[in-house]
């Protein structure tokens, strides 16, 4: 079952980071007519041979005991089983080359054609025409092309699943959040932890989430991700030298060629703050201090549809990272639908279909893949589409809400916190557990300051994401668990603002979805980390009080490096044994390998979903203990 899209129209309109307070985009005329000549890349996604396989796949591939128990495929192998037959492949190129356009097999399931852009409108049946969106709320303004009127179109279309890059809109967004500085919360905060790390939370380094979640073990043993290598894809550039200062300055000790940067599509440009290049650094820096003697690769993509899938596919096909985590995403919604504001190549396929396919090879070839859940709660859609001008929407963040991959949640560390207002006075506020992330508990110093509410306080809905997605279906692994749910029934996202009243979307009630995140770990900013970034605007620094989703991901990343050397090979897809270690009951208690390796956090709530005994929408599983984890997993390789 799928959502009724009310507009599609409308939501391509507006898709990208905070685009409901940007400003519209303007028509300025046909691509043609404003760039003659111009070159483009559409990648196509075809259909999987024997799709009706791929959870049986899975589920053979990682069952202990089993013949096919993580026997792990080649790139070649897969497509030589589940890619499209050399017949249809054939057919397929010669129908893109008698359009004129020049094809590359870039994927087991993907192709790139590629001409001018009088070809590409006409074999696509897209009028393209070039979009303008004038500087805003600080943001600056920018052009992109997108098809405009629909023709008919001398390809097939309906023999691919997806179709991507007729569209070039910046959709994604980071997964990042700053205490203080995005709320209305201000003035000084002192926190008094009730954790003993080396650094106070608000000031973590990689060796404090070391220490609290006891990863420490396996550096005395030698664990230190050596001989495997960490992918990391990205829609931002970076300045390498700023994780090199990371990592020395906390006296890693670091191979100084580890890092290897990949251009897709002609790569994101040059490092800036509004490109999002303090995402990228934070993930390279998270993950490669967690494994320091990884190896690292950071495939670095323009931010659009067509160039995540195709760095999701350059990593997969290469097949080298061992790990791969993003922390980039956008709601789901936008997932259904190949170009979000063009309804008439929609129904070739969906970007759905497209991740599912990918993250599908990934997890037979034993990669293990990872995503930063969101940090708008259980309203992911609240990123885009802001209360109250638009209603709230239980909403999930892709790509973490895929069947195939690790979705990352966050919680709050235990702490005292006492605020000196700006305006007078002390407010305390005590976190006696680690908790799902909200900031609903920061509502008493809102209320000291004088909000109204969460939403003029600027506090809603940050938070860790999770909830249930409305297009992935229940993966295997999660049926039977305790506290698994499905749709939350009346979800509509309408249009307060600007009148008139628009009903935009119905998702499904009762649907039997895929639930998220799947595994949590220290994420509020208010006892978050530090970042070292060289600003676009203000230069090299070291910034305090970062937090997000987009933190744990990457630190996932670095954590599956440690597990697959303590192995000794690949650990694949990690959801599968987290959620077998929840199903037999060796999750939070093991006496037989001397002791458990997740600690549940039930307490505490993302805005909508609270932590439970075992299973949430807010943490997953809970948090891992590390050391845990990794003994278990290597008496079960």
């Amino acid at each position: 079952m799928h959502p009724v899209v009310k507009s599609l129209l409308v939501l391509g309109a507006v898709a990208g980071a905070n685009s409901a307070l940007a400003a519209p985009a303007v028509d300025v005329g046909r691509l043609e007519d404003v760039s003659p000549g111009k070159k483009i890349s559409v990648t196509l996604a075809l259909p999987l041979r024997n799709p009706e396989l791929i959870e049986s796949a899975i589920h053979d591939m990682y069952t202990q005991g089993g013949d096919q128990y993580h026997k792990f495929l080649t790139a070649a192998e897969f497509a030589q089983r589940f890619g499209p037959t050399p017949e249809t492949l054939q057919r397929v190129v010669a129908e893109l080359q008698h359009e004129g356009l020049s094809v590359t097999r870039t994927g087991a399931t993907l192709l790139k054609a590629s001409g001018d852009s009088a070809t590409v409108q006409k074999a696509f049946g897209a009028e393209l025409h070039v979009f303008e969106v004038a500087a805003s709320g600080g943001k600056a303004g920018y052009r992109y092309f997108a098809p405009a009127v629909k023709k008919s179109p001398t390809l097939n279309l309906a023999e691919y699943v997806g179709i991507v890059g007729l569209d070039n809109k910046p959709r994604f967004h980071t997964h990042t959040r700053r205490a203080a500085a995005q709320s209305q919360v201000q003035g000084k905060v002192t926190v008094k932890p009730a954790v003993q790390t080396t650094d106070v939370p608000g000031e973590w380094t990689v060796q404090d989430f070391e220490q609290y979640y006891n990863a420490t073990p396996l550096y005395s043993e030698g664990v230190n991700g050596k001989g495997r290598t960490i992918g990391i894809v990205t829609l931002a550039s970076f300045t390498p030298s700023d994780a090199f200062y990371y990592w020395q300055g906390l006296g890693l000790n670091v191979n100084p060629g580890r890092l290897t940067e990949v251009l897709i599509d002609l790569g994101p440009g040059a490092p800036s703050d509004q490109g999002g290049s303090l995402e990228t650094t934070i993930d390279v820096e998270q993950s490669g201090g967690i494994a320091p003697a990884a190896n690292m690769i950071v495939y670095e993509a323009p931010n659009t549809t067509q160039g995540f899938i195709d760095a999701f596919g350059a990593a997969i096909e290469s097949n080298t990272a061992d790990a791969i985590s993003t922390s980039w995403g956008n709601w789901e919604a936008f997932d259904e639908g190949t170009d979000a504001n063009f309804p008439g190549l929609a129904v070739t396929g969906t970007v759905v279909q497209i991740y599912d396919g990918l993250f599908f090879q990934a997890a037979l070839q034993g990669q293990s893949m990872s995503a930063a859940a969101g940090d708008n709660g259980a309203y992911d859609e609240s990123d885009f589409f802001p209360v109250p001008l638009y209603s709230k929407v239980l909403s999930v963040d892709s790509p973490a809400s895929q069947r195939w991959i690790t979705a990352a949640g966050a919680t709050t560390i235990a702490a005292q916190f006492i605020f000196t207002l700006d305006a007078g006075g002390t407010v305390q506020v005590d976190v006696p557990k680690e908790r799902v992330w909200g900031w609903d508990w920061l509502e008493p110093v809102c209320v000291a300051v004088g909000y109204p509410d969460p939403v003029a306080c600027g506090i809603f809905s940050a938070g860790g994401g999770g909830g249930v997605s409305s297009y992935n279906p229940l993966p295997f692994y999660q049926v039977g668990i305790a506290n698994i749910d499905k749709t939350p029934t009346y979800q509509s996202l309408i249009q307060y603002q600007p009148p008139p009243t628009t009903d935009l979307l119905d998702l499904p009630g009762n649907y039997r979805g895929r639930n998220v995140p799947d595994i949590a770990a220290n994420g509020d900013p208010y006892t978050g980390y530090i970042v070292v970034y060289t600003s676009s605007v203000n230069g090299f620094g070291v910034q305090s009080g970062w937090g997000g989703t987009s933190f744990v991901a990457p630190q996932l990343a670095g954590v599956t490096a440690l597990l697959d050397q303590k192995v000794h090979g690949r650990v694949g897809l990690l959801t599968i044994p987290l959620y077998e270690l929840v199903r037999t009951g060796f999750g939070y208690q093991n006496t037989l390998l001397g002791g458990a390796a997740l600690r549940d956090i039930a307490t505490g709530d993302n805005w909508y979903w609270h932590g439970l005994p075992g299973y949430d929408r807010g943490t997953g599983v809970g948090v891992p203990n590390i050391a845990n984890l990794a003994k278990i997993l290597a008496e079960i390789q």
